[in-house]
């Protein structure tokens, strides 16, 4: 591993932060998304917002309230020994509504105080800068990313972020899970479908548009400071066939390309054959203007970052049993156990997503979400036995370890996903928790939102403090 490897946690503004009416904040695509039956729906943009039923909850409204509580968790981040911290910015609470022509100071304010906080402990902040999140009046007025005037408002956005902290942050990703716009296509990118559009169509368009953005943000941030570090981020997940059927193997192959098709385009500068072929085939009319091709060659990332929570499993002949519970369809894989939520564990996977992702780019990688949703019981002593977790993590920071030590992956650094309990993106549920801290919040909302170290808090702490080592010596596992 690097010897200034990284260690650290990730969450995001539309699941912890909260604060959605403070200090002019506007409206987001979070504010509209609902706890319950409905969720699904709106955010695959099938069912729109606007006709939620009275009275409907929408947890990232105050999620756990991190604006208010930023300066506590960030103490307790740096108890835990983080050296990085990977979180977003909300869009709307720099620009409300996204086409102002300054942005609100008491929003960039608000992150030069986290950013402050953070290195006052030496923790370097990492930023997201849209991780499922846009202006809502940039999706009413716009229609979000279906329309090409949105890359301006998102280099206006980029333009007051880099000036305002570029000798601050040195670790910038566009667009979190940029391949997310083709699974929940409300939620990852604020797309919402009108009947008889052509869905497939629309969601290329606005997929070519976030890529247009994100290499002209790449140009931007060098041109204001060439020093700072642009990557791009992947719902990542190596895809195995069900068989050894060359159609399973095929169609394996498929899967992987449907996903890497976002990053070949960012980290190699153009459109993929397959791509072409795809779009060519499937009569996918997308616009493209004229200097979009050199824009994408010349503007490619410095690192790519991605999300593992598992792997997938893919048949043609469609008789297996489905693995439930996840934004993915996939097979059951036999081999594997699965999480409360259906979700496959597989470290194994992990250190072939790894090698698959660099052997493909070739460039460092940065992992920022890994981690195990479950419920945690909170004993009559206020302790929380969590040992479930720090096996999940045991086993996936020991995959990594190999990945790096054996296979010669360059990685920059680990950030598990929701190293704080907060609002579970796919479900809005509390009690699919992810966190080494508690919160005390339900998922009606109910709560004191006191928080409270776990098991695993102490575990990671000796990981961190032993940079991995002592994990060498705990696992005989052989990956």
């Amino acid at each position: 591993m690097r010897k200034d490897f990284l260690w650290g946690g990730a969450t995001a503004a539309n699941q912890c932060e909260g604060g959605w009416q403070e200090d002019g904040r506007g409206m987001a695509i979070v504010d509209v998304i609902p706890h319950g039956p409905n969720r699904l729906p709106v955010m695959k943009g099938i069912m729109d917002y606007r006709t939620l039923p009275r009275g409907s909850n929408y947890p990232g409204r105050e999620a756990i309230s991190f604006y208010s509580h930023y300066k506590e968790d960030i103490a307790l981040f740096a108890e835990m020994g983080f050296q990085c911290y990977r979180f977003s910015f909300s869009w709307s609470r720099i620009f409300p509504t996204g086409e102002e022509e300054t942005p609100n100071e008491a929003g960039l304010k608000f992150y030069e105080n986290v950013i402050d906080e953070l290195l006052s402990y030496n923790i370097q902040p990492v930023v997201t800068i849209c991780h499922f999140d846009i202006p809502l009046n940039l999706v009413e007025k716009y229609g979000s990313w279906k329309n090409r005037k949105v890359i301006d408002c998102y280099l206006k956005y980029c333009q007051a972020i880099f000036s305002r902290f570029h000798d601050k942050v040195r670790y910038w990703i566009t667009f979190n899970e940029i391949n997310m716009v083709m699974h929940l296509p409300f939620m990852g990118a604020g797309l919402r479908f009108e009947v008889g559009e052509n869905i497939l169509e629309t969601q290329y368009q606005a997929a070519h548009h976030e890529l247009v953005a994100s290499a002209l943000a790449v140009r931007l941030a060098r041109q204001i400071d060439p020093k700072l570090q642009i990557g791009c981020m992947l719902a990542a997940g190596s895809v195995y066939p069900y068989s050894c059927r060359p159609e399973d193997v095929w169609e394996s192959r498929k899967m992987d390309r449907e996903n890497y098709f976002f990053i070949d385009v960012q980290a190699r500068g153009e459109y993929p054959g397959y791509a072409k072929k795809f779009l060519e085939r499937n009569h996918l009319n997308i616009s493209m203007d004229p200097e979009d091709e050199k824009i994408l060659k010349e503007n490619t990332v410095d690192f790519i970052s991605l999300s593992y929570y598992n792997s997938r499993t893919v048949s043609t002949q469609g008789e297996e049993e489905a693995s439930g519970g996840n934004v993915f369809a996939s097979a059951k894989n036999p081999y594997l156990t699965c999480s409360e939520w259906g979700w496959p564990i597989d470290p194994a996977g992990f250190r072939i997503t790894l090698n698959d992702l660099y052997d493909r780019y070739q460039k460092p990688l940065f992992v920022v979400e890994n981690g195990l949703g479950a419920v945690d019981t909170v004993e009559e002593n206020g302790w929380i036995e969590d040992d479930y977790r720090i096996d999940y993590l045991r086993t996936h920071i020991h995959a990594m370890i190999k990945a790096c030590d054996e296979d010669g992956v360059d990685i920059i650094g680990y950030t598990p996903w929701g190293c704080i309990d907060l609002v579970s993106a796919s479900t809005g549920e509390m009690s699919k928790r992810y966190g080494m801290i508690h919160v005390d919040k339900d998922d009606l909302g109910k709560g004191t939102l006191n928080r409270r170290r776990k098991h695993s808090f102490y575990w990671y702490q000796n990981v961190i403090r032993h940079n991995g080592e002592n994990l060498l010596c705990e696992m005989s596992v052989n990956l």
